[in-house]
């Protein structure tokens, strides 16, 4: 349950069928009088979308994209919802106004499900989270094996370059005689 915002802007980083879905619920829990606003990569807006769209290409460069922060900040938005679908769709814009704005953020799922992205929620944030690293399930052991790992490996492979350098170093700079296997 989403409570009542007067003021809220949307991210669609993710596909649309969830916004589509999202906006009506959004409409019907907070009445016509909410404001609602969306920032998206797509050229048409989620069904029964009525409030104010931003496209991210009308903004091409870092001047454009800081002149839209400021705009969006006079707005005040009270909510910034962005969607976590496991989709890498607008990931450093919905990131970038999560750190910018300020709005509390309400992180909402391939399921059109939300959640705030606070303190409360901790536990159903890590179980996202788990669950788009890939780390919930039977994929939990060899994906956290593969992260304890990749320090050993790291360590391995320098090294290993050390010492071909280091051998290679040795052999160009110290005077050696010619091999005994010939044969006279």
């Amino acid at each position: 349950m989403i409570p009542a915002h007067d003021r809220v802007l949307l991210v669609e980083s993710g596909s649309r069928n969830v916004f589509d879905r999202l906006v009506p619920l959004l409409y019907q829990i907070h009445g016509e009088a909410m404001e609602l606003d969306l920032i998206t990569c797509h050229a048409n807006t989620p069904a029964g979308f009525r409030g104010r769209v931003f496209r991210v290409q009308d903004y091409p460069h870092s001047a454009a994209r800081a002149q839209l922060v400021r705009e969006l900040k006079d707005r005040r938005y009270a909510v910034l919802g962005i969607l976590c679908s496991n989709e890498p769709i607008m990931t450093k814009w919905k990131w970038m106004l999560a750190a910018r704005l300020p709005a509390k953020v309400l992180v909402v799922n391939e399921n059109a499900d939300a959640l705030y992205f606070d303190w409360a929620h901790r536990r159903q944030l890590a179980g996202l989270a788990r669950a788009r690293l890939g780390i919930t399930g039977a994929s939990a052991v060899p994906s956290l094996s593969r992260v304890l790992l990749l320090p050993f490996s790291v360590l391995f492979l320098i090294l290993y370059a050390a010492f071909v350098h280091t051998r290679r170093l040795a052999y160009m700079l110290l005077p050696h005689s010619k091999p005994s296997h010939t044969k006279t």
